[in-house]
């Protein structure tokens, strides 16, 4: 393998580094001007496999190397020991190509705090047309929703008895029934929409980076290992990457844009020296800057994973276990883009509060027709449901830190759940809130049989922490690595206008950015951070110097 280094032909005036969620909207808000010349750089491949597109594919692609980078965390005490699997998606499209595919903004109370720590900018009013301009709704243009957008929103298109049941006993413990949870209070239960077009999955890729491919101006290159951005003095020029066994340098005019992810930013920003300097000494890597806070700051959606076993009424479990189904399944999907294999991993969700002791809903439900030990793994051979609850704003913090000066080398990946006694109480009452809903009367036609964490396990406050930790399992939304924040902010590592402290010619645009994460599935607010970043480099870049 040779140490030379060459040059990737031409200047360009913006770098994108990643083609995941964020990547792929930057590249064609960036590109949209034909005077912008756009280098998007993507670790991963393309996603011509048929699992990336049928919507079922989550349970193929979740644990498979040639979607999925197959992180792990750190051996985690709130969680009794265990590590856990910490998908991301290695493909165009990121993480959108392999995730659940629900639509949801979170809560207008999210941005509000957001521009109450002083982002101005970030406040629902703010984001709101940001999130309508990117849609292209089922309900069309109304208050709440665009249409025209690239980002299409669908209703699911199949329905479960057992889940019909599940709303029932939801009202039964008097949550309202609501049919959109993205009006800026998500407070209910309904069915989760679904970024979907016709019954395939959308990922960003096709909706935003795909369609715009043929523009002169924009390349695209994967199989990318990026191991530095490179430096004159404070000021980003460039990029650093291996591809292919050759080692490649591209050269930015403007800025160069990390897009990432929560994981990939930060293990960037550290290898090219922007990080803490105790971690980077650590590594024998020369400090460009010292920013305590990347890699720190980590947040993520932790969910006792829940399992009732059910018996009178269909589930996927045996659908999945039967070639005979199975085939009509499949061709029910070729003939009409309907049924089992449309399904996100969750069909249902239920928003509420784990206790009175919370003024606005603190827990977020994925209910689903199915159940199994983890993700990429079969489901079980008994007929059973999984319904999951998260704490939809953990005050546990988490840490990503190079493991090696190695580009190549997996992260450091330490989310620290479970480690305030705050997380440790909404976790125990979480589980208590998923057994009081499965004891209602409109579920027990069906018999429900509790599996997982299991009958032994007591209703105290200690049993319910221990019985979390056991079954408590990552629900796929890392962020805030990179948070946006004021100057005064030692922990911050952008401004609210995503730039990085202390550098020129560097943002960070993605999910890190998040000073706090938000309260729902945070892919959809992600790209509309893509979106409102992108608008902000293009004004930055008009404004005189």
């Amino acid at each position: 393998m040779t140490t030379d280094v060459a040059r990737l032909d031409g200047d360009f005036d913006y770098i994108v580094v990643g083609a995941g969620s964020a990547g792929c909207v930057l590249a064609n808000r960036l590109s949209a001007d034909p005077k912008n010349r756009v280098l998007v750089l993507e670790a991963g491949g393309k996603d011509n496999w048929i699992w990336f597109h049928i919507p079922v594919g989550y349970l193929f692609a979740m644990g498979n190397p040639r979607a999925d980078w197959m992180f792990q965390t750190e051996k985690e005490a709130g969680l009794n020991g265990r590590a856990l699997n910490y998908p991301r998606g290695k493909v165009v499209g990121g993480c959108s190509a392999i995730n659940g595919m629900i639509s949801m903004r979170g809560q207008a109370a999210d941005y509000d705090h957001w521009r109450q720590l002083g982002l101005s900018g970030w406040g629902w009013d703010d984001v709101l047309p940001v999130f309508k301009k990117l849609d292209n709704h089922f309900l069309g243009e109304t208050e709440h929703h665009g249409a025209g957008g690239e980002w299409r929103v669908e209703q699911p298109r199949v329905k479960w008895d057992v889940l019909e049941a599940v709303i029932a006993a939801a009202g039964e413990m008097g949550i309202p029934k609501t049919s959109n949870f993205n009006t800026g209070d998500n407070t209910g239960v309904g069915a989760f929409h679904v970024n979907q077009k016709r019954g395939v999955r959308l990922s960003a890729a096709s909706a935003f980076l795909k369609p715009v491919l043929s523009r002169p101006n924009l390349r695209l290159e994967t199989g990318v290992l990026v191991e530095k951005i490179v430096f004159e003095g404070t000021r980003a020029v460039g990029v650093r990457f291996r591809q292919n066994g050759r080692l490649v340098e591209a050269r930015a005019r403007g800025e160069v844009v990390l897009a990432a992810g929560a994981v990939g930013s930060p293990q960037i920003l550290q290898l090219s020296g922007v990080g803490p300097a105790e971690w980077l000494a650590d590594q024998g890597i020369s400090s460009v800057i010292d920013r305590p806070g990347v890699g720190r700051n980590l947040q993520d959606h932790l969910q006792q994973r829940a399992i009732f076993k059910v018996s009178g009424v269909k589930t996927l479990n045996e659908t999945y276990h039967s070639l005979v189904k199975r085939a009509l399944m499949g061709m029910e999907y070729a003939l009409f883009q309907t049924g089992p294999l449309t399904m996100a991993p969750s069909q249902l969700g239920i928003f509420t509060v784990s206790s009175p002791d919370h003024e606005r809903t603190n827990i977020e439900f994925h209910v689903q027709p199915l159940s199994l030990d983890k993700f990429g793994e079969p489901l079980h051979r008994f007929p059973a449901i999984t319904v999951s609850a998260c704490n939809l704003r953990p005050t546990s913090r988490g840490t990503i830190r190079l493991r090696s000066a190695d580009p190549a080398a997996k992260p450091m990946i330490a989310p620290n759940y479970l480690s305030t006694p705050e997380d440790r109480r909404v976790a125990a009452d979480a589980i208590r809130v998923t057994r009081r809903l499965m004891q209602q009367p409109a579920l027990q036609p069906y018999h429900p049989e509790e599996y997982l964490p299991g009958p032994s396990v007591g209703n105290d406050e200690a049993s319910l922490a221990k019985a979390a930790g056991d079954i408590g399992t990552t629900i796929f939304h890392p962020v805030g690595t990179a948070k946006m924040g004021l100057p005064s902010d030692p922990m911050a590592v952008v401004d609210e206008r995503l730039r990085v402290f202390g550098l020129d010619g560097l943002r960070v645009i993605d999910a890190s950015v998040m000073p706090t994460i938000t309260s729902g599935n945070t892919n959809t607010p992600t790209i509309m951070i893509a979106d409102k970043g992108a608008r902000m480099m293009m004004e930055d870049a008009r404004r005189p110097a």
